[in-house]
């Protein structure tokens, strides 16, 4: 579990593929916090720690993890934000997200807001029931308010801070993000589509 809060951008060193899985060499300040078979989100997608070595360590992507996110995107020299796993007892100072992306979207624009950066993005229409307007959402790895929503799109505003320390600075129209839309509207709609059936 964790909160959508970035705590520093991660370097891809080299990937290697092995059959249908891809692993991953990442250069951060925070491996020296990290053990092997520990989880830490990529860009919102949780990956499991492998290896470590020095200031670098090792993640494993299997082909659906491929599949269903941009990491089939990555190369070496990329950025991507970091996050450690949620301990209790901390802040919550996002909102609650797995690091099990949903789907990607795409970046169709990027705006200067005299103050703070506009972004709009397109995704899927199949998950428009989980879009809500002032809602969570969660953009490779960063929780975001959403605004502007429509039935495939929305927009989030990024203040200066967080774009200067996730991969925001790099985003640009045209790139394809992960999605991970809240759990709770998750929840609610599959509650609501049980009772339905049920009612039927």
């Amino acid at each position: 579990m964790f909160t959508g809060i970035i705590k520093d951008q991660g370097e891809i060193i080299s990937i290697q593929p092995e059959g249908t899985n891809i692993h991953i060499t990442v250069q951060s300040a925070l491996t020296s916090q990290l053990a092997i078979d520990q989880s830490v989100a990529h860009d919102g997608v949780c990956l499991t720690v492998v290896s470590i070595d020095g200031d670098r360590y090792v993640v494993t992507a299997i082909d659906e993890t491929l599949q269903k996110t941009n990491l089939k995107d990555w190369v070496a020299g990329r950025k991507v934000n970091l996050e450690l796993a949620l301990r209790l007892g901390d802040r919550l100072d996002g909102h609650f997200v797995q690091g099990h992306v949903d789907a990607t979207g795409v970046c169709t624009a990027k705006e200067d807001g005299e103050g703070s950066h506009i972004f709009t993005f397109e995704f899927p229409a199949a998950f428009a029931a989980l879009m809500i307007e002032k809602g969570s959402i969660c953009i490779n790895g960063v929780s975001l308010t959403s605004f502007s929503v429509t039935d495939s799109g929305f927009q989030v505003a990024i203040i200066p801070y967080t774009y200067e320390h996730t991969g925001f600075q790099y985003l640009q129209p045209g790139d394809r993000v992960n999605l991970e839309f809240d759990i709770l509207g998750k929840y609610f709609l599959r509650k609501t589509h049980i009772e339905g059936v049920f009612n039927a």
